[in-house]
């Protein structure tokens, strides 16, 4: 079982990753607002991955016997004036994420926890995949600029590749 420490630290994660969940489907609903359809289709992708990262740690602490403590969340910001702007939120959340996750790996190193670090290794290579993905959101939002049907043309072909293509 994970020591004290390391539970409360996955713990916090799940908060985390139900807030990050929560922060995409704002932006969804705020790109939807803006009349866009794929743009909000990516965000809602997003807010499902961060739930399943969510459960997927709550269900880890279950399985090794640890107790789950599930806090409140904070609201996420509803309102972005544009979809660079929302864009910009979004690498900066994956950012922070990333931090996250390497301060648990960094934890469950220094612990020798190397059950909990061997679960965390599927979140570190997620990570590089959400920070790839979401800077590509980040780019065409820039190159578009105002063309936001440009914008939707080009999201709705890179969504409509195979992972990795």
């Amino acid at each position: 079982m994970p020591s004290t420490a390391m539970t409360a630290k996955l713990n916090e994660q799940i908060t985390h990753e139900f807030h990050a969940s929560q922060h995409y489907l704002a932006m969804a609903c705020a790109t939807d607002a803006m009349g866009l359809k794929v743009v909000p289709r990516w965000f809602r992708e997003q807010a499902e991955e961060e739930r399943e990262h969510a459960l997927k740690i709550l269900d880890y602490l279950l399985e090794v016997g640890a107790r789950v403590k599930l806090a409140a969340l904070p609201p996420p910001p509803s309102e972005y004036k544009s979809v660079l702007a929302a864009a910009e939120a979004a690498l900066k959340s994956e950012k922070k994420v990333t931090k996250q996750i390497h301060d648990l790996v960094a934890l469950a190193d220094k612990e020798k926890d190397y059950a909990t670090r061997s679960f965390l290794n599927g979140f570190v290579d997620e990570q590089v995949e959400e920070l790839k993905h979401t800077g590509d959101l980040l780019q065409l939002a820039k190159m578009a600029g105002d063309n936001l049907l440009q914008l939707e043309s080009h999201l709705r072909h890179a969504m409509s590749k195979p992972a990795g293509g």
